[in-house]
């Protein structure tokens, strides 16, 4: 997890108990009333401060503000919507959101995010609407971004930097009914096979998935990316390119050499085999013949014996 470019939790309750006593202020070229304050376009270069504590509704809007601190954002714990779009913001890391857990609605578009740290909207169970489109330097979101967002329907994500999703960051989105993606570099590449099928079966309202469209490999280019899934399960899956073949030729070739030198051990060693055994019996058999004729000697031998024992010699 990463870490945020700022205070940390103990910062946050040092900045609550001092917001107590100078939070009840309405900043400066700022609208304040019946809990909601207005900045739209007052020029104002950073988060403003003397927000009153009470605040549900915060309008940032066109302006240029590169940084949410969340050491003055967390105190706003009634806050349920929030608008920054139009702004410079660059990052949105772990703990900025880290006190607004009753926040219903955020847009985050049209700012140069580069970055968005996987738990930046961990404690967001609450939201249901996100914007962060019209970010083109937002090229990558980590499958944990969206994980504890479980009350989620909307979510725009256009003309953004991204090329790839991962799947697994709309585990959680049980409620997701609406997304947009058009605009989008889509890399429609056997990595994004898995999207690809969730985008099918999840039956989402996309109303722009006409003009959400491949732009690689080439022979996907122009392909909305919602009918990739079946080419795609045809590229990755079934379908063998050369490279496949080279290596089921290769794998093929290994086998057949492996059982060919396997074949020849097992003829070699039956052979040798066959050989001990032959000699074995080779041995055997003289061994007996040497003792039939030991045995033959010594009969001969006793019956001479007997001859000149019982009866004389005839001359």
């Amino acid at each position: 997890m990463s870490r945020a470019s700022g205070p940390g939790p103990r910062w946050l309750l040092f900045s609550f108990g001092m917001g107590l006593v100078s939070g009840s202020k309405c900043p400066n070229n700022c609208l304040c009333q019946s809990q909601e304050v207005i900045c739209t376009g007052r020029q104002l270069t950073e988060y403003p401060s003397d927000i009153p504590l009470n605040t549900r509704r915060l309008y940032l809007d066109n302006n240029r503000i590169t940084y949410l601190p969340a050491m003055n954002l967390g105190l706003l714990s009634d806050l349920v919507y929030l608008d920054c779009q139009n702004n410079l913001i660059h990052e949105v890391m772990d703990y900025t959101f880290i006190g607004v857990f009753k926040l219903v609605y955020l847009d985050l578009s049209f700012n140069n995010l580069t970055l968005i740290s996987p738990y930046s909207f961990s404690v967001l169970s609450n939201l249901v609407q996100l914007n962060i489109s019209n970010n083109p330097h937002l090229s990558f979101l980590h499958k944990h971004t969206f994980a504890n967002t479980s009350s989620l329907r909307y979510l725009d994500l256009r003309n953004t930097g991204l090329q790839i999703l991962d799947h697994g960051a709309f585990h959680h989105l049980t409620t997701l009914r609406t997304l947009y993606l058009s605009g989008n570099p889509w890399n429609c590449n056997c990595s994004f096979l898995d999207f690809s099928i969730y985008l099918i079966m999840s039956h989402l309202d996309q109303p722009d998935y006409q003009n959400a469209t491949c732009v690689e490999p080439t022979e996907m280019v122009g392909w909305p990316i919602t009918g990739v899934g079946n080419p795609l399960r045809y590229m990755c899956i079934t379908h063998l390119d050369r490279q496949d073949y080279m290596f089921v030729l290769l794998i093929g070739f290994c086998i057949f050499a492996a059982g060919t030198v396997a074949a020849w051990l097992t003829g070699v060693c039956a052979v040798l085999y066959q050989n001990a055994r032959r000699k074995s019996d080779e041995d055997d058999a003289e061994d007996e013949v040497g003792q039939r004729l030991n045995v033959n000697r010594r009969i001969f031998q006793n019956r001479n014996e007997s001859a000149h024992d019982g009866f004389p010699q005839l001359i």
